[in-house]
């Protein structure tokens, strides 16, 4: 099928698992125009992905969606992030919101608090996921400063629990959590928080010139942190507040507009290696 145009991609986490997203929110302003389809990418057949119709004063948004970060059983994550981006660049996607579950690695966070990270420090081993090697990917300013704000806007007025709009993103490789050790790492490394998923989409969102940033909520303490997490209360937390969650991701979708008069298009560059090399080879020729 032929992907259609769609300004923004919304990519939903552990937060959002456990609802069908937008249909559960009861919403009348979104409509569902594409129920979950599957593409074949040049990665593998990526989704299911969604596509749906917010009505705003802005203008009606077009946004295409996918579950759990389009993770799949069987798939490296590395791969099913390729398989994602490279239909959201297909789609034209300009700007994307994420959101996931963290671990709180500053003993200062709760559970339940909403963190908006404005870094990244990457501990996983899928640094050199791409979708070509045309780029010079520029991290200065790894979260789009202009979405952030919007996220901090939004989820201010309706989230129950505190808001920061700052914060270190330690990423790991997962699957499994942390060991004490590693998070007593992670924290002299300045990270706020810890998750699995950051990278590579940040890379990957800026390979494709999109603005990116997410919302993380904390859902447990990373392990040698304030005291032991609790599988049940992490269950209380994934099935209780996904609508909560779902509807304030939808109002920053409505309230964000197309242009991009952030820094982030001008942190992506053509590569002089690539330069060079073709330079080189078209002399040897």
């Amino acid at each position: 099928m032929r992907i259609p145009d769609c300004d923004f991609a919304l990519i939903g986490g552990s937060g959002t698992l456990s609802i069908d997203m937008p249909e559960n929110l009861g919403l009348d302003y979104v409509t569902t125009d594409c129920e979950e389809f599957c593409l074949e990418t040049p990665y593998g057949a990526g989704g299911p992905f969604k596509i749906f119709t917010i009505e705003s004063p802005r203008g009606d948004k077009k946004v295409i969606s996918c579950r759990m970060h389009n993770w799949q059983g069987g798939v490296s994550r590395g791969r099913c992030s390729q398989q994602a981006f490279w239909v959201f660049q297909q789609a034209g996607v300009k700007k994307i919101l994420s959101e996931g579950g963290v671990g709180a690695v500053n003993y200062l966070l709760k559970t339940r608090d909403m963190v908006i990270p404005h870094d990244y420090v990457d501990f996983s081993l899928r640094k050199d996921i791409s979708l070509t090697d045309n780029y010079l990917l520029i991290m200065r300013d790894p979260f789009c400063g202009d979405l952030r704000k919007v996220i901090k806007e939004q989820t201010e007025k309706s989230w129950a629990g505190r808001v920061f709009d700052l914060g270190v993103y330690a990423n790991t490789e997962g699957r499994h959590f942390e060991s004490p050790s590693e998070i007593s790492y992670m924290k002299r490394a300045g990270a706020d928080i810890v998750g699995q998923s950051v990278c590579p989409e940040v890379y990957l969102a800026r390979e494709i010139g999109a603005c990116y940033a997410g919302m993380y909520m904390v859902v447990n303490y990373a392990e040698g942190v304030v005291l032991p997490w609790r599988h049940e209360e992490l269950a209380d937390i994934f099935y209780n507040e996904s609508i909560s969650l779902g509807k304030i991701m939808i109002d920053i979708l409505r309230n964000l507009d197309i242009s991009q008069n952030c820094s982030c298009p001008a942190l992506r560059k053509e590569t002089l290696l690539t330069k060079i090399y073709s330079e080189r080879k078209n002399d040897d020729g």
